[in-house]
């Protein structure tokens, strides 16, 4: 079922390499766009596909101050509001182990006027006590789950404690059991809590991972959270990655609206072949960084060589590309030496969050010295990235003095190095338009009469043995 999505695929490089070169970046810039009729709000999904499951931590750390148990409440049962009629869901209390708060049995509840009244009652009476186990939290929360592809899953997950009463082996095994069955976006309340949890658990489950500075903030933050998750029209968007034979995958990243790592969470296909999971889609963009390492030995001087193949699928059906990523390797100083805009503004991004990440890991190792180093480092590539959001985050750990020094501030709290730490997995879109992707070759594939193997229409030379195809001669059937 598509649900009236269409996808466009834009690839942004610079393709030559120096004749040595062994690294290729691409940014891949993904748009999903309603095809359905026009209304005059966003697009929704038929709520009957739609899952949610609010996961609120009940340990007892959530009484200290009671101003965040209260907050919680006030924040579930404006979620709940917010869901629409047909809509399965269900909350569940964390502590030591999950326990369902509504409905009572393990099982999901149709989103009604009755519904959502009954439970707002329940979620009244949640009360602090008990310890962290978020594996159970998300086990629970799966084992909900109706087995129906066609559904569109969302857990919204609150916290405000460390996840101490399971190992990290534990957590681990359970986020392999709960990857590709839904979205999980990850909020931290209060001071206490672990970003690298919330960081983890939102990039296995390709959600977000964000900070509540203020009690008082949470009930407009679910809110805001919970009508994003109706906005998704598809349950999972995949990109397939076909490489070359002198070309392997280094990593494969989302670079925004949020930086995950998905290198590691690759499903091969074949051994030239990648699929990355990127989670469920509404009408959005998402960019995603891919480095490839290439082989100068395999180099034509001065001509366009293909690197690898993208293509995004729904369903194992092709819905955009496939679109080239070109190497052209030169002894042409000026063509390498270009940057990418596309490219450069997201590099750029990330070496200013992996700077904030490092010092707020100083920080936590009571390493001042370091956390000022990396703090100003961070300032210094913010300023020529003119990445403003950044150095608005890095003022509630620095100071600016007019003269460019950057100061440690003397009393930091730790929410803003919670806060800053989860800062580093958001990023911003490049402004301007793509430029537009060269066409996909068009034809049958060449059969090399020396190996045996297919290369794509274009090719001069075969890529898997380097012979020239100077005939077309006998083609074979597309490569997929």
């Amino acid at each position: 079922m598509d649900a009236g999505m269409e996808f466009s695929l834009q690839v942004s490089q610079n393709k030559y390499l120096p004749a040595s070169g062994r690294e290729m970046h691409a940014i891949l810039s993904v748009v999903g766009e309603s095809s359905g009729p026009e209304t005059l709000g966003p697009a929704r999904a038929d709520p009957h596909r739609l899952v949610e499951v609010l996961v609120i931590d009940c340990s007892g750390s959530m009484a200290n101050p009671p101003t965040k148990i209260a907050a919680a409440r006030r924040a579930t049962a404006a979620a709940i509001d917010v869901l629409p009629d047909g809509v399965r869901f269900a909350v569940v209390e964390g502590t030591e182990r999950a326990r369902m708060v509504f409905p009572t049995a393990s099982r999901l509840m149709t989103a009604s006027a009755q519904t959502r009244a009954d439970a707002r009652a329940a979620v009244s009476r949640l009360s602090p006590d008990g310890g962290t186990a978020m594996g159970s939290w998300l086990a629970a929360a799966r084992d909900l789950l109706p087995d129906d592809p066609s559904a569109i899953c969302h857990v919204l997950l609150l916290t405000d404690g460390i996840n101490q009463h399971e190992t990290p082996q534990e957590l681990e095994r359970v986020l392999d059991t709960c990857a590709g069955r839904f979205v999980c976006d990850a909020r931290g309340i209060g001071d206490g809590w672990h970003p690298r949890d919330l960081l983890r658990i939102a990039g296995v489950l390709r959600g977000t991972a964000e900070a509540v500075r203020r009690p008082a903030e949470l009930e407009a933050g679910f809110r805001a959270t919970i009508d994003a998750a109706l906005g998704k029209l598809l349950p999972d968007l995949r990109i397939r990655v076909q490489t070359m034979p002198y070309s392997t995958v280094a990593f494969f990243k989302q670079a925004s609206p949020t930086l995950t790592d998905l290198t590691g969470y690759a499903d091969t296909v074949d051994g030239r072949t990648a699929e990355f999971a990127t989670g469920s889609w509404g009408a959005e963009r998402r960019d995603y960084h891919l480095c490839l390492t290439v082989d100068p030995a395999v180099a034509h001087l001065e001509e366009d060589q293909m690197a690898a193949r993208v293509t995004l699928l729904v369903e194992g059906e092709v819905r955009a590309g496939p679109a080239p990523v070109l190497v052209h390797w030169t002894d042409d100083l000026v063509k390498s030496s270009r940057l990418d805009p596309r490219v450069s503004h997201v590099t750029g991004q990330e070496e200013v969050r992996q700077a904030i990440n490092a010092g707020c890991d100083a920080y936590d190792r009571g390493d001042r010295v370091e956390a000022h180093a990396q703090w100003t480092r961070a300032v210094e590539l913010a300023r020529l990235a003119r990445d403003e959001k950044a150095l608005e985050q890095l003022r509630y750990l620095v100071d600016l003095e007019p003269d460019g020094l950057v100061r440690l501030k003397p009393n930091l709290s730790r929410v803003d190095v919670n806060v800053s730490l989860l800062f580093s997995s958001q990023t911003v879109h490049a402004s301007g338009t793509p430029e537009p992707v060269p066409v996909a070759p068009v034809g049958e594939d060449r059969l090399c009469a020396a190996c045996g193997h297919l290369s794509p229409p274009d090719a001069v030379y075969c890529e898997q043995c380097d012979a020239v195809l100077d005939d077309p001669g006998v083609s074979g059937e597309a490569a997929t």
